[in-house]
């Protein structure tokens, strides 16, 4: 039991409540009750939490507060004298970061036969793939099309999605899971070899594809062995700190950051990919998150410093279901497949105040309006949140369903003594995934020649929202597509003389633009050094 009479007075309600409340099927909202929802409660629409770009190629944009003080930043090479005339690596691709992306990038580059080099700030699969927990779409089934994954991803996202990306997303779909299966990718199947497939919110068929509730590990793991069994040079423990661009003003390399040491190098490339991830760990709004240790944007400096442009880089993806107590788990990802296998969201007095599988956006907002305006949420040690209502799964499916399904899940709360199989959880939304960032075309490339994006650092694919499963997707489709693209291009590109001319240009802009701040970016890392401690 929880160790709070209060938290267990309000599991009282809802165990008391649980049989009629599997009976309900909460009706969706309307279009306009989602709009009103979002608008009074979704964080991506406080005003006083954003500011407008004062310098760059998105001068003027709206965008996140701690994201422009970043954007806006001091260079981390101000005062450093670098020899760009003897680098260190030379290579045909360069790709900068370790996840799913970049490892998918990697491994077509390689094939295509291009001369690669990965460079990571922490350990090859230390990334939010790593993390990602419920699945990954695919309308492989017959009932099922690219069409309708499309409208559903479309509509999920408020109809801002880039329509050519989102084409592709859906269309390469089925044959991503197959390359992921042929890579060795153990998803779940029936006894006939059939491929599982569950809903997500937003979606109108069974399409999510799964490897219990740990589908990103899985495909990271594989990834990973792929790309070490093929010899692909890695360098983990080392940061891209800028990149470079050649006197032509296409990009040509990035200069690289020895983590522990503090020695830079220079790696000259014919192309160069960004998958640098996202940005959970700059805690938006105070917003606790799901993202690994490593999210801190630095995809989105590095690209814009250069002059690539953001899309959308005003709006994030708050999860709905973050772990809200115990506090050693708070903000860790509670996976919507928890959901789609059975389980509701219920507030303290035992009531269902919404659809399970409306999609992120609109189920966070709810949540987050039913600890405020309505005062229904559940106290406590760090602040209010909603019951998600697990002993649900097992009453619908039958005992081991859980153990089944969502292992990782059971694991997870058992270490804190929560049995998931007979007590409900506590939930409210974390910091999850960044719906806007670098813009590209199609075979991946942002505004600046040669240099390319894949992944989360990416804006556009998703919209303003991102459906679940769409990310684990995103990350294969278009990292390979990105590893295809830069690695064919690589074939025609001489390299020019290297320069860094452009960061003596956004200092004067900076200057011109009475920016005062000393902030360096990119971040590299979390600042989580307690206040009375800084300076010390």
């Amino acid at each position: 039991m929880y160790p709070d009479p209060k938290i267990n007075e309000s599991i009282k309600k809802v165990e008391a409540a649980r049989e009629a409340n599997m009976k309900l099927d909460p009706r969706r909202m309307t279009a306009d009750e989602k709009d009103n929802l979002l608008k009074t409660f979704h964080p991506d629409y406080k005003e006083a939490q954003f500011t407008n770009l004062r310098i760059g190629p998105n001068k003027g944009d709206k965008v996140p507060m701690e994201l422009a003080a970043l954007l806006e930043a001091k260079s981390r090479l101000e005062g450093y004298s670098v020899d760009l005339t003897k680098p260190h690596f030379d290579t045909d691709v360069l790709i900068i970061g370790g996840g799913g992306a970049g490892c998918s990038a990697a491994i077509e580059a390689d094939e295509n036969g291009a001369k690669v080099l990965m460079v990571t700030k922490l350990r090859v699969g230390d990334a939010n793939t790593m993390m990602a927990e419920g699945g990954i779409q695919a309308a492989d089934k017959p009932n099922d099309s690219p069409a309708q994954h499309f409208l559903d991803a479309f509509g999920g996202g408020h109809f801002a999605a880039q329509k050519d990306l989102l084409y592709k997303l859906v269309n390469e779909a089925p044959e991503a899971i197959q390359w992921l299966s042929k890579l060795g990718v153990e998803f779940d199947k029936a006894p006939d070899g059939t491929m599982i497939t569950t809903h997500g919110g937003g979606t109108s068929r069974k399409r999510m594809h799964a490897a219990k509730d740990y589908s990103g590990a899985e495909i990271m793991r594989t990834l990973r062995d792929e790309v070490i069994n093929r010899g692909i040079q890695v360098i983990d423990y080392t940061a891209a700190v800028e990149l470079i661009k050649d006197e032509n003003g296409h990009c040509a390399g990035a200069v690289l950051m020895n983590m522990e040491t503090k020695e830079l190098m220079v790696a000259r490339a014919k192309t160069v990919i960004l998958a640098t991830g996202g940005a959970g760990r700059l805690h938006y709004q105070g917003f606790p998150t799901s993202n690994h240790y490593g999210a801190t944007a630095d995809g989105l400096i590095l690209g814009y410093r250069l002059g690539a442009r953001l899309l959308y880089p005003d709006t994030l993806q708050y999860h709905p279901t973050g772990a809200a107590f115990p506090a050693q788990i708070y903000g860790a990802l509670v996976t919507e497949k928890v959901r789609s296998v059975g389980a509701m969201l219920v507030n303290a007095n035992g009531e269902v105040f919404m659809n399970p599988l409306e999609t992120r956006d609109v189920s966070a907002a709810s949540i987050i309006r039913e600890c405020t305006e309505r005062h229904n949420g559940v106290s406590t040690p760090d602040g209010y949140a909603v019951w998600l209502d697990t002993p649900m799964i097992e009453l619908k499916h039958g005992e081991g369903t859980i153990e089944k399904r969502i292992p990782a899940m059971m694991r997870m709360f058992a270490k804190h003594g929560i049995d998931i199989r007979k007590e409900p959880i506590l939930v409210y939304p974390t910091l999850h995934y960044q719906n806007g960032g670098l813009k590209i075309t199609a075979d991946g490339q942002t505004d600046i020649e040669n240099l390319y994006a894949a992944g989360e650092v990416v804006g556009g694919i998703h919209g303003r929202n991102r459906l679940m499963g769409n990310s684990l997707l995103d990350i294969i489709v278009f990292g390979r597509n990105a590893g295809k693209e830069a690695s064919e291009k690589a074939k025609s590109v001489t390299v020019g003389t290297l320069t860094l001319k452009h960061l003596e240009e956004f200092e004067k802009e900076r200057k011109d633009a009475r920016v005062e701040s000393d902030k360096i970016s990119p971040q590299l890392l979390p600042d989580y050094v307690r206040r009375e401690n800084r300076g010390r």
